[in-house]
């Protein structure tokens, strides 16, 4: 049987390409999975994982793996800039370079043919190389890559709840330590008035853990609780990294989350940032202008 996987190929290359993006098959099912795993961990703490399959800890070793390249390429101290340390372009060149061994090691035998086009999301999954930067389009191709995963059949709807506490966690921290340890730039910056400068679904997962919990969104922005339970909770774990990289008065540095903080129920926190992940990300032209499509995302109208 011949395969009928492809190398994805950009498709949103001008804005009045918007209009097709927004009816195209992939659009539809990217963001009913987003919503899917957005209602999967409703109530549950990181710690109410149960026992990982085979899949998702398969997953958490390529995660690791690419970890560990932090070590053998260290940030470069002779450059003085204040963003963009060059020796990213060095983890991600590994990166390019292991890719499809590693996706032939994760998948069964009867689905390395597909290895190729999941390349092309995960690469894209942790920033770009020529610019050095790291935005919520890249964070999305990691989204992209995951339903592809789905689509596949090699995760199950029975591994929702650890894809996102377990192994988006994880490539959250991944990112995480790229941004401070190679000083990445944020992509695309809507300043004080964005969300945030890299990431945007730690804080709407993250709102729907504490459905159902006592924990107010007025008291996310306490140290204490922070301290406490940041391991458990997605969004305290947003705050906290954003506390560490900025400095000044919350309210003043990340406007939007502290007035999230204002809003009584966590319901209405989580129902807001999915509207607004749909107009601020997956709405805007900036942002996913370079993503990609193959034969597991269409680009074709629903």
């Amino acid at each position: 049987m011949t395969s009928t996987y492809q190398t994805p190929q950009r498709r949103i290359l001008d804005p009045k390409d918007m209009s097709q993006w927004l009816a195209s098959s992939a659009y539809i099912e990217i963001v009913s999975f987003v919503e899917q795993l957005s209602q999967s961990v409703q109530g549950r703490r990181v710690s109410s994982v149960g026992a990982l399959s085979p899949q998702v800890e398969g997953i958490v070793r390529l995660l690791s793996q690419a970890e560990s390249w932090i070590n053998k390429y260290p940030p470069d101290m002779t450059t003085s800039s204040r963003f963009g340390n060059r020796s990213f372009r060095s983890w991600e060149a590994e990166l390019q370079q292991q890719v499809e061994q590693l996706l032939r090691e994760l998948l069964p035998v009867e689905r390395h043919d597909a290895a190729p086009e999941l390349a092309s999301y995960l690469v894209a999954s942790f920033g770009n190389a020529t610019r050095i930067d790291y935005g919520s389009g890249h964070e999305l191709s990691f989204v992209m890559w995951l339903l592809c995963l789905c689509k596949i059949g090699f995760l199950e709807p029975s591994d929702s709840v650890a894809i996102v506490l377990t192994v988006f966690r994880q490539y959250i921290q991944l990112c995480q330590q790229l941004q401070r340890i190679y000083k990445l730039e944020p992509a695309g910056s809507h300043g004080v008035w964005g969300l945030d400068d890299f990431q945007f679904l730690p804080f709407y997962f993250g709102s729907a853990q504490f459905i159902g919990s006592e924990t107010t969104p007025a008291a996310s922005l306490d140290k204490g609780l922070i301290d406490r339970e940041g391991d458990e909770y997605l969004y305290l774990q947003g705050i906290r990294f954003i506390s560490e990289m900025k400095r000044g008065p919350f309210f003043e540095h990340s406007r939007q989350l502290y007035d999230i903080s204002g809003v009584p129920r966590w319901e209405k926190v989580n129902q807001g940032l999915g509207k607004m992940y749909k107009a601020e990300v997956m709405g805007k032209f900036p942002v996913v202008q370079h993503l990609v499509f193959g034969s597991l995302l269409s680009f074709s109208s629903a």
